[in-house]
């Protein structure tokens, strides 16, 4: 018998991702992507440990992608020496995403990392996920930094209320996720919340 055929992992992820966004999180099985990769069951069992893991591993790949599109964003206004606007362009970094990939926002909607960190998980699914939270962690504390010169426990809760809190309120929904009068309320809050010291 000849060797089994081995799938490229990025291949896979590909038409993952293809298959949650043309069926919703729904539509994304093993048996689909099987179907569609032409891979067999037991190699997309291999390759992900379970439909959890599936999941997990599309929606990272696509989270990793947000926070490098973030991120950019955020360095171009430090350069600019305007830590303020850095935050406000963190805050508004989820609609400024869905108008450049706006399937991709729609994925990252679909579900969050602390759903599936509770899911059925091998270690590289979950260690994928921790490392984004600690991608996300560092750039709140550069941000406290930057504006505060702090990095405490208060600074920096200060900055996920105006990057995670505020945006999860008013933009991270599909039918307000490209709201102008959101996007306005959102930002003029940021822009208040930076320009007081955060409480000791």
């Amino acid at each position: 018998m000849g060797r089994p055929r081995q799938y490229d992992l990025d291949e896979l992820l590909g038409h993952a991702r293809s298959l949650w966004i043309e069926r919703g999180v729904g539509g994304l099985t093993i048996r689909a992507l099987s179907a569609r990769s032409g891979a067999s069951n037991g190699a997309v069992y291999h390759a992900f440990g379970s439909r959890d893991g599936l999941l997990a591993r599309v929606w990272a790949q696509e989270a990793g992608r947000f926070l490098a599109f973030q991120r950019e964003r955020v360095e171009e206004a430090m350069e600019e020496g305007d830590p303020i606007s850095a935050l406000v362009v963190a805050a508004l970094a989820p609609a400024a995403y869905a108008g450049h990939d706006a399937d991709g926002a729609r994925l990252l909607l679909a579900a969050n990392a602390d759903d599936l960190l509770a899911s059925d998980l091998d270690d590289e699914g979950r260690t994928h996920l921790v490392r984004l939270r600690e991608e996300l962690g560092a750039l709140h504390l550069e941000l406290a930094s930057a504006l505060w010169g702090r990095t405490d426990r208060v600074a920096v809760a200060s900055v996920r209320h105006c990057v995670v809190t505020l945006p999860a309120a008013l933009l991270l929904q599909s039918t307000r996720v490209a709201d102008p009068v959101a996007r306005h309320a959102l930002e003029h809050a940021v822009r208040g919340i930076a320009s007081v010291t955060p409480p000791t």
